[in-house]
């Protein structure tokens, strides 16, 4: 049977899923924002190149060289979209963006492939390539060098010579095939449940207070602590069941493999849902009018993100901005969502990441309800 408290709890939980339902703002909120995010970033964010288009400045044109640019013309990755006659050219094409690679083989490429007899011989070829995006300069130069290294392995394997005394080969775990793919999409579970949860918890005292309801909550029988609860597990359902339709929707429809516990995933989402909901009720506190707790959401949200470790290593942050992460609970929830979606972990790799983030919801949720209380009265 259920107790008073209880009863006047569930009714202050059914009229917060009725006031979030009946409000068109609120339900594009939990449904349109979320999965349109998680499209978009499930097919944009990616450091794969798909296409990447190349002129060819040939001083050569011997056979040997046009071997080589057939390497190229038959790599499904690279597009020619320029085949120039002087070097002249290349800096336009690159500066206008037209290209974002020229491959420059020089006058006597093949004489220095013919002249080495049975011993291989270096000739030189040179790539010049667009650094305005380090990474995705980065990123192609692998693909060039892939490609010249095949173009070496079929020459020396058709002319009988011997291969280098030692070479390098690479073997990638967690994520054979390098897919960036397996490496953002699980994350983007955390930062949409985050988002999600802060915007529901961060608007719904200040909801109460613009629509002058906040007095009626106070002549009810519901005790402080019954309201501050009343208001915190809406938006913790709301997070798990969006958590979880998110989850069915990157491993059924984005194929990205879950190795490890998932009971494991779920109490680590909990806590992370607790953190958010804390640091949404503190905002909520604090906020007079939605359109505050709106503003106060994002600006909690957007540092959460950056600092996250979600597209950036925390490893590469200056040390004060390292120290600054470890009060952000999406820092720890990345790690969780990583290492169980690629590397199989379970709760014993785990347990250090769970802590923080409880330290994090019960310190947020205490300072909540402490001021809850002190603006209450």
């Amino acid at each position: 049977m259920l107790t008073p408290a209880l009863t006047r709890i569930i009714a202050l939980i059914v009229k917060e899923f009725l006031a979030l339902l009946k409000d068109p703002k609120s339900r594009s909120v939990l449904i349109g924002p979320p999965f349109i995010q998680l499209i978009v970033f499930g097919y944009a964010a990616t450091f794969e190149l798909k296409d990447i288009p190349y002129a060819v400045y040939n001083e050569d044109r011997g056979a040997i060289s046009r071997t080589l640019e057939a390497a190229f013309a038959g790599a499904p990755t690279f597009r020619r979209v320029a085949t120039l006659s002087s070097e002249e050219e290349m800096a336009p094409l690159i500066d206008s963006r037209k290209v974002l690679l020229v491959i420059h083989i020089g006058q006597r490429f093949s004489d220095h492939l013919l002249s080495g007899g049975n011993s291989p011989v270096e000739a030189p070829m040179q790539v010049i390539i667009d650094g305005r995006n380090s990474n995705t300069a980065m990123v192609a130069m692998n693909y060039v060098r892939s490609i010249v290294d095949q173009f070496n392995r079929q020459w020396m394997r058709e002319r009988g010579q011997a291969g280098m005394p030692a070479y390098l080969e690479s073997r990638a775990w967690f994520n054979p095939n390098l897919e960036s793919r397996w490496f953002f999409v699980p994350g983007i579970i955390g930062m949409l449940a985050l988002i999600t949860t802060i915007l529901v918890t961060a608007m719904t005292v200040a909801r109460e207070r613009e629509q002058g309801t906040f007095d009626q909550l106070l002549v009810t029988p519901l005790r402080p602590a019954e309201i501050l609860l009343g208001k915190t597990l809406p938006g913790f359902l709301i997070g798990m069941v969006q958590g979880t339709v998110i989850l069915l929707i990157v491993t059924l429809w984005f194929k990205v493999p879950l190795l490890g516990s998932l009971p494991a995933l779920y109490c680590g989402l909990a806590l992370f849902l607790l953190s958010g909901v804390g640091v949404g009720l503190l905002i909520s506190s604090l906020a007079v009018t939605q359109q505050q707790g709106l503003l106060g959401a994002f600006l909690f949200v957007v540092p959460a993100i950056t600092l996250s470790g979600f597209a950036t290593p925390i490893a590469n942050m200056p040390p004060i901005v390292q120290a600054i992460t470890r009060i952000d609970p999406l820092r720890y929830f990345m790690v969780i969502l990583r290492k169980v979606f690629l590397e199989g972990a379970g709760f014993d790799v785990l347990a250090h990441q769970f802590w923080p983030m409880a330290l994090i919801g019960t310190t947020a949720l205490a300072l909540a309800s402490w001021l809850f209380r002190h603006r209450m009265y």
